[in-house]
């Protein structure tokens, strides 16, 4: 499997603290809980990629691919890394190809990404069969100064981390490498209408007022993920390509 490469744009981070404890519970047993100021973090991230492809394959040649995930912080031998509980993405060829080829949990939904006024206007709904439904629908926008992330410790904690890691279908525990330049984010509002991601994932809402940024983006070079031991088998949900639109 060759590495990818990609842009990511309009990026909402939908930040939540909450206890360390909770985001244990729904980790593989290899991975420990980041923590910053005392509490792990949980992040909702509505996004669209533009241009993926294979790497050495022409930009023009790329798709583009709207996304939602739900992310969370975590250190693997010490390293610090994001942690997907999903991935969903429109697009049913591009859904089947990361589960067949990446072992990456995407889900197949219908998604809209559209610049309006200087706002985000985005909306996710999960039509993968046999998953818990998830709905998100949102608008945002930036409303301050850009924050260089290395310089900003929570910044820097949410986004500046070079790999990620998933649990695949099959139960494996698989880790991805990342190639980028370091984030700038905006501060942000949001006016979230409808957001049952957590739900689906199996967290309550937290009681905490959420902490947004917003990015106009960069590029990333994504390598081909690999196992992380053989003894992450959980038993995930069984993989699927009968969609339906």
């Amino acid at each position: 499997m060759v590495p990818l490469e990609m842009g990511w744009r309009h990026l909402l981070f939908e930040n939540w603290p909450v206890a360390p404890d909770v985001v244990d519970a729904h980790l593989p047993d290899r991975l420990a809980v980041d923590e910053h100021d005392g509490t792990a973090w949980l992040s909702a991230v509505p996004f669209t990629n533009v241009a993926v492809r294979p790497a050495g394959v022409p930009r023009r040649l790329g798709i583009r691919l709207p996304e939602l995930n739900l992310r969370t912080y975590v250190t693997y031998d010490g390293e610090p890394a994001v942690y997907f509980f999903n991935l969903d993405a429109q697009g049913v060829a591009s859904v089947i190809g990361a589960r067949l080829f990446h072992h990456l949990p995407y889900y197949y939904a219908r998604i809209s990404l559209e610049p309006r006024e200087g706002r985000i206007a985005f909306s996710s709904r999960r039509r993968h069969p046999g998953a818990r439904p998830a709905e998100y629908e949102a608008t945002y926008w930036p409303t301050g100064a850009p924050i260089s992330a290395p310089d900003d410790p929570l910044a820097r904690f949410l986004v500046e981390r070079y790999s990620f890691f998933t649990e695949a279908p099959d139960g494996t525990l698989r880790r991805t490498g990342v190639d980028h330049e370091p984030w700038t984010l905006y501060p942000a509002s949001a006016e979230v209408e409808t957001n049952t991601l957590l739900q689906a994932n199996g967290f309550a809402v937290p009681d905490a007022d959420p902490v947004y940024f917003y990015s106009p983006g960069l590029d990333v070079r994504a390598r081909a993920s690999e196992v992380v031991g053989d003894d992450n088998r959980i038993g995930g949900e069984p993989d699927s390509t009968d969609f339906h639109t």
